[in-house]
């Protein structure tokens, strides 16, 4: 009975394209975290570049995804090719790996940081609009959930293989970013293989569906809506390393920091199911609203915690909010946005959300640095205490309606 009843879960509602994007994104993760922790060290010691060439080549990368989320998302409701993008996209991903095992100067690793971030930003909205595609409407919380989870499984064992891998090749760089290719070229395989097409959405009865256009005057009042409550939460979602070094400065050892990191990365990707799935019955804006009032709390414990089993429990509390709340937003988006118009909605939230972790990090960095930590985490709670009441007040709890 209980067995009838979890594959009823993992099946209903649920087409086979989710489970194969699903696999494609654990491995590509599984390739890409065994790669990227390392890859500052690669270019400090092995090449002998400098650290503000370090934040060159991140700083360039993060830029080019976010700018390419646009224009794929907006591409692939234009053309109707989700896939055909989506194969560019983790192509050019995978083509990078080997390339960086060649390497031998640090702009060798500038040009291929540059067209890995133009796969991701390429292949991202596409992807996510098929998944909203690949279900039906009332589990498409469970559809990104299920995704969510496996991709998150990947940021976990990628850096697992990476110790364990570097051990036993005595800390030969070069020949574990070869091995890491071997994930990344099966991934392409399977969206290769096992992922399809769906048909175009008919346009209703009294109308055509609109043309995708690059602005934000397509979509409705709840959506734009929807988009200025992101952005006030993301201007409170800082760089992951300043919570590290809050830690540290809160007692932990420098040898656990690695540690702590992966002990909220396993309670974000325990999060990922059960946060998709339950906002298909409780709703996505009030599961999301939730997520944002607890993650300002967090922020506030961060702000005034002082001992280290506070510390633990903080990073925990904040990797489960990330899990339970990132399947929502993609879901949520869906559900505010005709189909016809979803790749261009993933490509806008996604460039909005990129586009505010810089003033986020700027914003938090000079509080702490000119005057407290107290003084900069609590500005972050706030903003995300605000962007949940944002959401509650301004968007709609309509949890039946959504969009097919």
């Amino acid at each position: 009975m209980m067995k009838n009843k979890i594959k009823d879960f993992f099946i209903l509602g649920i087409d086979r394209n989710v489970y194969s994007l699903s696999f494609n994104s654990f491995l590509t993760d599984i390739s890409r975290e065994m790669i990227y922790p390392l890859l500052p060290l690669f270019l400090n010691v092995v090449l002998g570049a400098g650290t503000a060439f370090v934040g060159l080549v991140e700083g360039v990368a993060e830029s080019t995804s976010s700018i390419l989320n646009l224009v794929s998302g907006w591409l692939s409701d234009k053309i109707r090719k989700r896939k055909t993008l989506m194969i560019w996209g983790y192509g050019l991903s995978a083509v990078t790996r080997p390339l960086i095992a060649i390497a031998t100067a640090g702009w060798h690793i500038l040009i291929v940081r540059f067209v890995e971030k133009v796969g991701k930003g390429i292949r991202v909205p596409p992807r996510d609009a098929l998944i909203s595609e690949s279900c039906d409407a009332q589990h498409r919380g469970k559809a990104f959930g299920i995704h969510r989870a496996l991709d998150n499984t990947g940021s976990i064992l990628g850096p697992l293989f990476a110790y364990y891998l570097l051990i036993l090749l005595n800390n030969n760089y070069r020949g574990l970013f070869w091995i890491a290719s071997i994930p990344a070229f099966l991934a392409l395989g399977i969206l290769t293989f096992f992922v399809s097409e769906k048909d175009e959405p008919a346009a209703a009865p009294e109308k055509q569906a609109a043309k995708p256009r690059l602005n934000l005057k397509q979509f409705d009042r709840k959506f734009q809506l929807f988009l200025g409550a992101t952005l006030i939460f993301e201007l409170a979602n800082s760089s992951n390393a300043f919570l590290l070094l809050r830690v540290k400065d809160m007692g932990l050892s420098l040898e656990l920091v690695p540690i702590i990191y992966l002990f909220s990365n396993i309670f974000r990707t325990f999060g990922s199911l059960p946060g998709g799935a339950l906002s298909d019955s409780l709703g996505r804006r009030n599961l999301l609203a939730i997520g944002w009032l607890v993650y300002g709390l967090t922020y506030f414990g961060f702000a005034f915690g002082a001992s280290i089993p506070a510390a633990w429990f903080l990073f925990g509390v904040y990797g489960l909010f990330h899990g339970m709340t990132e399947a929502v937003k993609k879901a949520l988006v869906a559900d505010l946005v005709p189909a016809d118009l979803r790749g261009s909605a993933y490509g806008v939230h996604s460039f909005i959300s990129k586009l505010a972790k810089l003033p986020a990090s700027l914003i938090l960095g000079i509080a702490w640095q000119t005057h407290s930590a107290v003084l900069a985490f609590s500005i972050g709670a706030v903003l995300a205490i605000g962007a949940g009441c944002f959401l509650l007040v301004f968007i709609p709890a309509d949890t039946k309606r959504v969009r097919p």
